[in-house]
């Protein structure tokens, strides 16, 4: 049963712009694994981690290193989660189902929160 569902877009553009303005952005909302990255596949990580925060209700107890975003080796995007996240996801019995994509300008990620059973 899906239990959440999330959506975010961002402007890839805009996006790289408020990176460069204020770099300690980089650090504070993503993982070391994540920031070696070009600007769209940042963009389209943090739209995740918003799409990810919708699906959840926007439980305030939500860290942005706790969420990172992986991909396996055929390149499917997944969460690798921790802290509270990782708890609240355990003790609820939910698992993550996430998409990605970028094209003309614009990151897109869809999340879906469901049940595992």
């Amino acid at each position: 049963m899906i239990a959440g569902i999330g959506v975010d877009v961002v402007d890839i553009a805009r996006f790289e712009r408020q990176l460069e303005r204020t770099p300690a952005l980089l650090e504070r909302l993503f993982a070391e694994s994540e920031r070696d990255r070009k600007a769209h596949s940042l963009a389209g990580r943090f739209a995740a981690k918003e799409a990810l925060i919708k699906a959840l209700g926007g439980p305030a107890f939500v860290r942005w290193h706790d969420m990172r975003v992986e991909q396996d080796g055929d390149g499917r995007p997944s969460f690798a989660c921790s802290g509270a996240i990782a708890e609240h996801l355990a003790e609820r019995g939910l698992r993550i189902h996430v998409t990605m994509s970028h094209d003309a300008g614009i990151a897109t990620a869809f999340v879906v929160v469901e049940e595992a059973s």
